[in-house]
């Protein structure tokens, strides 16, 4: 029985889920499905220097893990610097003696175990081990083993690697089910890399390191909660790499990576580097900078912020000045919300073909469509209906409508119902088949609101009277407080870029996410506190759409000087 069926199993064999499900995964033949992405050698190199995993360290005498180590790509150069090491150090024992202990490298996908454990038999003989021993030590080394479910002889000194990026929906419910039981950092849509962080900082002894090159998204967003209360607790995040825009792997990827390094003792100070070429001298150089006793005076490729892990509060990475100011601020003012605002997004139906049409084409009755305002309807700064509709399957009471009430509306639906049924929310409820993923209310057309869309470098904020639904891709804003030019003024301003840069995760190009978790995170003053000159100020700033006036003004009311601000523009540390 091969070690990923280590786990609590079934009173007849074949016919535990769990098993099944791991199973299915171990024999998953694309990247895909297996999370795979490999890395460039200089990129390895660059974490396991800044782990600390050194030819001139006694590696014989530490314990390294690499959780999923794939193609070798982490084991295979961790070995040759083992081994390089153990060499160096002048140990007279056999290599099984010296060295079986040192290394255990897990992985779930059975071919890349056969190919990786000859790589391993190839790079042993280049060193002089001989055939048999190098077997030993690869059958010792090796666990061809679901890292999350198997047994370890743990702590390690060292673990290193690029952990699986799997979205939960590929994961069979089951085996999800039974993470979800071990890992408690397996919270809300958190992917398949977060459990393997928590376990592996959990592997760790005191003092150990991981070195990891994996998504970013959990420093911030809502789902790496959880996770960063682990590390705030039992860990210091020592050093963090942006490596957004940078070749680090052998293909593209979709998710935002980041080096960090993280050890088992007290917090301290973490050092930051951004973006850094990819080629040797430079990973090298940057290396000694990242783990030199003391900062370098005058050194501009690395900075040193304190503070960064609190509880579940998502890390600011930016610089000290903008974490200090940010701090500042949220002390002072409310946020969006507490500040008479809300925000929300636009409706999803799962099935755009189906529920959106041109408004005067739905041939359903008059109450049940809306006009639909999306991101293309406001890419000049203002609104430009192209004239869309959305098919709106809700009572006002709440509930869907009863189709046998609305005949035009049920022929519509029926005609479109292979499509619209066939979507995982109605398969979940057959009754309800055609409702649409978000409930529509369609009292919020009526409302005049701010329209903010997803993804951009700044925040375009597009004033809408109250006349059109709002499009999945698009956030909104509405208040009962606050007049909604002058607030379009203060987003407009860098404000709103400030909050959701130091929150947001940062894609490709610069692009930031203008998601309702971040904008949420936007301080404001009460509008009762701004006095009246300032709102006139400020709503004709907003109207006008004129983004000088609307900084000059966002400065005046915050009440920031020229340092501030030029922090809050970015023009500044």
């Amino acid at each position: 029985m091969s070690a990923q069926l280590q786990i609590q199993q079934a009173s007849f064999p074949g016919m535990c889920p769990v098993i099944d499900a791991v199973e299915l995964l171990a024999n998953a033949g694309g990247v895909d499905e297996r999370g795979a992405v490999f890395t460039r050698r200089e990129v390895v190199d660059f974490v396991l220097d800044l782990s600390g995993y050194t030819v001139d360290k006694p590696l014989h005498r530490m314990r390294l893990l690499e959780p999923s180590f794939g193609a070798g790509d982490f084991l295979l150069p961790a070995v040759e610097r083992l081994l390089q090491a153990w060499q160096k150090s002048g140990d007279v024992a056999a290599p099984i003696e010296s060295l079986a202990g040192c290394v255990r490298a897990v992985e779930l996908h059975g071919d890349s175990v056969v190919r990786t454990r000859a790589a391993l038999a190839v790079l042993m003989a280049q060193h002089g081990v001989d055939a048999k021993a190098a077997a030993v030590l690869a059958d010792t080394w090796l666990i061809h083993a679901d890292f999350l479910l198997v047994g370890l002889p743990d702590p390690f000194d060292i673990v290193v690697g690029n952990p699986p990026y799997v979205r939960q929906e590929l994961i069979p419910a089951a085996l999800l089910a039974e993470y979800r039981s071990r890992y408690a950092t397996l919270y809300d849509r958190a992917d398949l890399y977060i459990p393997f962080i928590e376990r592996s900082l959990r592997c760790l002894a005191e003092g150990g390191v991981l070195g990891f090159i994996c998504a970013d998204r959990w420093m911030k967003n809502r789902y790496g909660g959880p996770l960063r209360a682990l590390v705030a607790r039992g860990f210091n995040l020592r050093v963090y790499v942006d490596m957004v825009d940078t070749p680090a792997f052998h293909t593209d990827v979709i998710a935002y990576p980041a080096i960090t390094i993280m050890s088992r003792e007290p917090p301290g100070a973490t050092r930051i580097a951004r973006r850094p070429a990819i080629n040797r001298p430079a990973l090298a150089q940057l290396a000694q900078a990242l783990t030199a006793p003391l900062l370098a005076s005058g050194e501009r490729d690395v900075r040193e912020l304190v503070g960064v892990a609190a509880g579940a509060e998502p890390w600011i990475l930016e610089s000290s000045s903008q974490m200090a100011l940010i701090r500042r601020m949220e002390a002072r003012w409310p946020t969006l919300e507490h500040a008479g605002c809300k925000v929300g997004i636009g409706v999803a139906t799962g099935a755009d073909q189906a529920f959106i049409g041109a408004f005067d084409d739905l041939d359903v009755e008059t109450d049940r469509k809306l006009p639909l305002v999306t991101t293309r309807d406001i890419v000049t700064g203002v609104v430009e209906w192209r004239g869309l509709g959305v098919v709106n399957p809700f009572a006002d009471g709440g509930g869907l409508v009863p189709l046998d009430e609305f005949p035009r509306l049920n022929r519509y639906l029926e005609q479109r119902k292979a499509e619209i049924a066939g979507r995982h929310v109605a398969k979940k409820s057959p009754a309800n088949w055609y409702r649409t993923i978000d409930r529509i209310t369609p009292a919020l057309a009526q409302q005049p609101k701010l329209l903010i869309p997803d993804i951009k470098g700044e925040a375009q904020v597009v004033f809408e009277p109250g006349r059109l639904y709002p499009h999945h891709n698009l956030y909104f804003i509405v208040s009962a407080d606050w007049d909604l030019h002058a607030l379009q003024a203060v987003l407009l301003s860098g404000i709103a870029r400030f909050f959701v840069a130091a929150y947001s995760t940062r894609m490709r190009g610069g692009y930031l996410r203008f998601q309702a978790q971040y904008l949420r995170r936007i301080r404001i003053p009460d509008w009762q506190q701004v006095p009246l000159a300032m709102r006139g100020v400020l709503t004709a700033a907003g109207m006008a759409r004129d983004l000088p006036a609307c900084n000059q003004a966002a400065q005046a009311l915050y009440g920031l000087d020229g340092v501030e601000w030029a922090i809050v523009s970015g023009a500044s540390e």
